[in-house]
């Protein structure tokens, strides 16, 4: 396999170079896209920038596939991503890469591969499953966050909690939809609709399909999860605001008699019982009648 990086190979300039059995990966940036393509044989009408790429796909043209890539940053999945386009014919695999991302990827199947013929198929399958090599462990890193902060509710501490929860939900929707596009971009390699690959080969395909379904479950268990946290977080708030409600029920109980008794003994008559001493009666009655409420509501625990 020769890897160009579109510059440091100046010798490798025309596509009759390209031997039948030594597949060429060239990596470029935008502004070389034209002469990547025509160094591999590749004809492309179309118009496409990778500021326009917002989700990865594949489209299947005449004599080789097209795809781009809008892979999220293992740092900021939430935040800028990388931009890739590929061109993928039986003998060549382009990348359109402004990042190195790509170039530092391959560099690693080409050392793995060493002792290995590597063919067109093998360096595509090899690419992909390398893109989703740290995910598994991204994912990890979620779920711990999400148990301690389960933890913290459990134990009380409810403190910014939504601060915490609404990031890692937001990365683990953003992760869904692009092992989603990945498990589309498996099918249209295993369906390979031009006939660009060997049938032999197709099977390395299957496994860009079975790492992204996987990835996917677990990110959909990880959003079930998160769900459940925060469904557990409102039942205790629910539950503190029932607690608090229940409080101010029974202190409001406690002195609605007292507001009848002084606003009874407000009124002027002439005939009011206890007109002229009535006032320590009063008194031990409103205290009456708050220990009689407090015992009532203790025996209720609503106090």
């Amino acid at each position: 396999m020769i890897i160009c990086k579109l510059g440091d190979n100046p010798e490798l300039t025309e596509p009759e170079k390209l031997e039948k059995n030594n597949p060429v990966v060239i990596i470029a940036p935008t502004c070389k896209m034209a002469d990547a393509l025509k160094l591999s044989g590749i004809e492309f009408d179309g118009e496409c920038t990778l500021e326009n790429i917002a989700f990865s796909k594949f489209e299947t043209q005449n004599d080789f596939l097209f795809g781009t890539l809008c892979i999220p940053r293992l740092l900021d999945v939430a935040g800028s991503k990388y931009k890739i386009m590929l061109f993928i014919s039986r003998q060549s695999f382009v990348i359109i890469d402004d990042y190195n991302f790509s170039y530092n990827i391959l560099r690693r199947i080409q050392s793995a591969g060493a002792n290995q013929r590597l063919t067109v198929q093998r360096v595509v399958c090899s690419y992909f499953t390398h893109l989703m090599q740290r995910d598994t462990e991204l994912l990890i890193q979620h779920e711990q966050k999400i148990m301690w902060l389960e933890e913290k509710i459990s134990e009380g501490k409810t403190d910014g909690f939504y601060e915490s929860i609404n990031p890692v939900r937001k990365e683990l929707l953003v992760l869904r939809s692009y092992y989603d596009e990945l498990r589309d971009m498996g099918k249209e390699f295993e369906q390979d609709e031009n006939d660009l690959f060997d049938k032999k080969q197709r099977k390395y395909f299957g496994t860009i399909f079975d790492r992204a379904d996987r990835l996917m479950n677990r990110t959909v268990y990880l959003l079930e999860y998160a769900q459940q946290v925060r469904d557990a977080y409102q039942s205790q708030i629910d539950a503190k605001q029932n607690s608090n409600m229940a409080f101010l029920t029974a202190i409001s109980t406690i002195f609605f008699p007292l507001t009848l008794i002084t606003g009874w003994y407000g009124m002027n008559f002439e005939n009011m019982p206890e007109l002229k001493s009535g006032y320590p009666w009063i008194i031990l009655l409103s205290i009456a009648v708050v220990i009689i409420c407090v015992i009532i509501f203790k025996r209720k625990k609503m106090l």
